[in-house]
């Protein structure tokens, strides 16, 4: 039956319509699809499991006070024995030397100001000498440099010497306290009393961990640290002489300072220097109390053998390690890599924790910065970038018209 004139004119209109909402709504949708923002993506976190550490048995003596740390190591990494501010000998020097410098500064290859010694400081050769302190030869009208009479003082740990050093810097012993109280208190050395400048009176008394803090400074000064790591010096008209520390080229020990009086035993201040993987470990210690230098430079072999394998290399990341990975909504995956190696020398079971700081990302090139990795090492924090191994592309127009639910 032909159609009336009417159903045409109805279905024209449908039609027309029809086509015209088709055109408005794919004016609406595709634009809303090819054109809208893609959500952000989170990464996944790999697993992680931190470097094991072990902590060292230390060859502690049972005497005394010993303490041992290490240069770039915040405080004593171990201490045994007293606690209490014990006598230290001639480890005063050391102070003695650094507070002078402090007056008068010297750098290495400096001779310095010259000093010329008198009656005065042959009156002081005997009176040390009278009381069993450690001198060597002096006689009126000769001529040292400061740099000389410091070799003196920590080398020869000659009493005399170190008191006509302190004249001559200070123009008195007892200035010479003031000053030092003045620089010990300014190192926050607090637990550091300092009577005399040669340590033979037993007021000049020290804990060992100020000790610990006193060598520390003592090596970051480069001229003590080279004077202290002397094994024979020769004087013109002094003689020639070794240093008092026997222990000076063994073990790695290059320094610091020997002690010795009747309240004090043997004492030393040391350093040794010893290679931990790729790096170069300055351990510093001291051992008060001993009964002799002989045993007490036993002990310390003893205990820097057991203190060295206290000190490790851990590899913390090695760049290219897989860290995290992103994984579109359309199949793009890129694995989050390290961008560099980091390594770190540990004291014993030192306590490692990562922490992966990671944005989330749209679309992005490999190579793209996308945060970072913070290693805690004790109080220290170790950063490393990290990256894009793979580019996350857009999905392209058909993913987007057939996923409009994933848009957003």
């Amino acid at each position: 039956m032909p159609l009336t004139r009417r159903q045409i004119l109805r279905r024209r209109r449908i039609t027309v319509f029809g086509g015209l909402g088709l055109v408005l709504a794919a004016g609406f949708y595709l634009p809303f699809t090819l054109l809208a923002p893609l959500h952000a993506e989170t990464a996944q976190v790999q697993s992680w499991q931190a470097p094991v550490t072990v902590a060292p048995e230390l060859a502690f003596p049972g005497y005394g006070a010993t303490a041992v740390g290490a240069v770039g190591w915040d405080g004593p990494l171990a201490v045994s024995g007293s606690t209490d501010a014990l006598p230290i000998a001639s480890i005063s020097k050391v102070v003695t030397s650094l507070v002078v410098l402090d007056a008068h500064p010297l750098a290495v290859g400096e001779e310095g100001p010259s000093v010329t010694t008198t009656a005065s400081d042959v009156s002081l050769f005997h009176s040390y000498l009278a009381r069993n302190g450690k001198v060597e030869p002096v006689r009126a009208g000769l001529t040292l440099s400061q740099h000389q009479l410091l070799q003196l003082t920590l080398v020869a740990s000659a009493n005399n010497y170190t008191a006509t050093l302190v004249n001559w810097a200070f123009g008195s012993e007892e200035a010479y306290v003031a000053a030092a109280r003045t620089w010990l208190d300014a190192h926050g050395l607090t637990n550091i009393a300092m009577s005399d400048a040669t340590g033979m009176s037993p007021d000049n008394r020290a804990t060992a961990t100020d000790l610990i803090e006193l060598a520390k400074i003592a090596l970051a000064d480069p001229l003590v640290s080279q004077i202290v790591a002397t094994g024979h010096i020769s004087i013109p008209s002094v003689g020639e002489i070794d240093n008092t520390n026997d222990l000076l080229g063994l073990d790695g020990v290059r320094g610091i300072k020997t002690g010795t009086l009747d309240e004090a035993g043997a004492c030393l201040l040391f350093a040794a220097d010893y290679t931990v993987g790729t790096e170069t470990v300055t351990v510093v210690g001291v051992m008060l109390g001993g009964a002799d230098h002989p045993s007490l430079d036993r002990d310390i072999q003893a205990l820097l053998a057991t203190a060295q394998g206290g000190f490790q290399q851990v590899t913390l990341v090695t760049a290219g390690d897989h860290i995290a990975s992103f994984t579109s909504d359309w199949g793009d995956v890129s694995t989050v890599v390290a961008t560099a190696d980091s390594s770190v020398v540990v004291w014993s079971d030192t306590p490692i924790g990562r922490f992966v700081d990671v944005r989330p990302i749209t679309l992005a090139t490999a190579g793209t910065d996308v945060g970072k990795l913070t290693f805690t090492v004790g109080t220290r924090s170790i950063e490393v970038p990290i990256e894009l191994s793979a580019t996350i592309d857009d999905p392209g127009p058909w993913w987007r018209l057939t996923h409009p639910d994933e848009l957003f």
